[in-house]
């Protein structure tokens, strides 16, 4: 299954208590910590211009609360795609990020009980499909991993690390390119 060539919008949630610890999230569900619920308030802001239609999350808590953070600018519904969940990482979560990931993006090992990167490029594929099939422009609010598998996908390098809650448009490849691009929304200023 290949990518929609249809353009979108990606937002990271924000950050977690295991984000600022460097610590393996996948499937354990951590809330928001201060810091990320900031991030959210000023996504929300940022994208406030953007003439958003649909938005569809991770029903995991620190994608949807993001989502549904931004979704109040928009007074829009929040729709979910359990495929967009974070990857499991097996034993490996609640554990620091470490040379194994590269390993693991590159699809030489997976993590005892996790998920391996090939099957996260196809869910990932199939709910960026879902989400992209209804009325845009859409809004995908979700996790750094899937965002990797995104970018394999996409004809990008996987393994960069995308920050927190910030707006990134996805735009299909120009003819004759091979590779999707990747445009950063400047973020709003803070608000006193």
């Amino acid at each position: 299954m290949r990518l929609n060539p249809i353009p979108f919008w990606f937002l990271r949630h924000g950050e977690t208590d295991w984000n600022a610890e460097g610590r393996s999230q996948g499937r354990t569900d951590i809330p928001l910590n201060a810091v990320g619920r900031a991030q959210a308030e000023r996504a929300a802001r940022t994208l406030a211009p953007v003439p958003i239609a649909t938005i569809v999350a991770s029903p995991l808590s620190r994608a949807l609360v993001t989502a549904r953070t931004v979704a109040a600018q928009f007074n829009l519904p929040v729709r979910t795609d359990e495929d967009l969940q974070e990857v499991s990482f097996g034993e490996q979560e609640g554990l620091p990020m470490g040379d194994w990931y590269q390993d693991w993006t590159d699809g030489l090992m997976t993590p005892p009980g996790g998920e391996s990167f090939a099957a996260l490029r196809d869910r990932t594929v199939a709910a960026i499909n879902r989400a992209t099939a209804l009325p845009g422009p859409v809004l995908v609010v979700a996790h750094g991993a899937l965002w990797r598998a995104f970018r394999a996908e996409a004809g990008l390098e996987a393994n960069i690390r995308t920050p927190n809650a910030l707006p990134l448009f996805a735009e299909p490849p120009a003819p004759g390119a091979a590779a999707w691009t990747l445009t950063a929304l400047p973020l709003a200023a803070e608000t006193v």
